[in-house]
């Protein structure tokens, strides 16, 4: 501030209020931008792991799918083979008569 070199003492200590809660209110900024840079860069990271779960979700999903399909395949031969030997006996029992 120039072209003055008096300042009521009133008016000289709002000025320096005021310079002071200006420094206050930049540094409150400092600190919030530097917790907004780090909770940004944790999104970042959990975005990641988001989606890397979701790949592998996808990965265990396809390999359930497949190997319920080849249960159900190996189900299916057991019943064919089951029922061969009962149909055997059945045979067999009627020669007997």
């Amino acid at each position: 501030m120039s072209g003055c070199d008096y300042w009521p003492p009133a008016l000289q200590a709002q000025i320096e209020q005021l310079k002071a809660d200006a420094q206050a209110v930049a540094a409150e900024k400092t600190k919030a931008d530097s917790h907004v840079a780090a909770l940004t860069t944790e999104k970042a990271a959990l975005v990641n792991k988001v989606e890397e779960l979701s790949r592998l979700l996808k990965t265990r999903a396809d390999q359930v799918a497949s190997l319920e399909q080849s249960l159900a395949a190996e189900r299916e031969k057991v019943a064919k083979l089951s029922a061969k030997p009962a149909a055997k006996k059945k045979v067999a029992a009627k020669k007997k008569r």
